[in-house]
């Protein structure tokens, strides 16, 4: 029998701010130094949007306004499988500030590939590239 590879559900911001997209460098692990929309794991008990508020608040010290739904991703790491619920938000209140990330960049929403993006944020990009 094959080893069953654990999921992850996660929760990811398109923090917008008039045609611009928010997008963080992570700064460890096995991808550090690629480039992926800020969010985290879904708690238990939590929806997709409060966990997703939560760890903004977390990540980058702002409470947002969370808006429409644009995608749910799925994709297989190789030690995981990835459940990714995405939606488009904006800074309700407070500065975007980086706790957890090595580095963050405002990208224009016409020209979004120029930064390495992680495996799983390319659907991302390629649902906003079609709207």
């Amino acid at each position: 029998m094959k080893n069953q590879k654990k999921s992850i559900h996660v929760a990811a911001g398109l923090i917008r701010k008039d045609n611009k997209l928010f997008a963080t460098q992570r700064g460890y692990g096995n991808f550090k130094d690629w480039w992926e929309f800020p969010g985290g794991k879904i708690e238990a008990g939590e929806t997709p949007e409060e966990a997703l508020a939560r760890e903004i608040r977390e990540e980058l010290a702002v409470e947002i306004s969370i808006g429409e739904h644009l995608i749910t991703v799925e994709y297989d790491y190789p030690e995981f499988h990835l459940l990714m619920d995405c939606y488009w938000c904006s800074v309700k209140e407070g500065h975007l500030t980086l706790l957890e990330h090595e580095a963050a960049k405002w990208l224009p929403l016409d020209d979004l590939r120029q930064v390495k993006w992680l495996p799983a944020d390319i659907s991302v990009i390629e649902a906003i590239e079609k709207r």
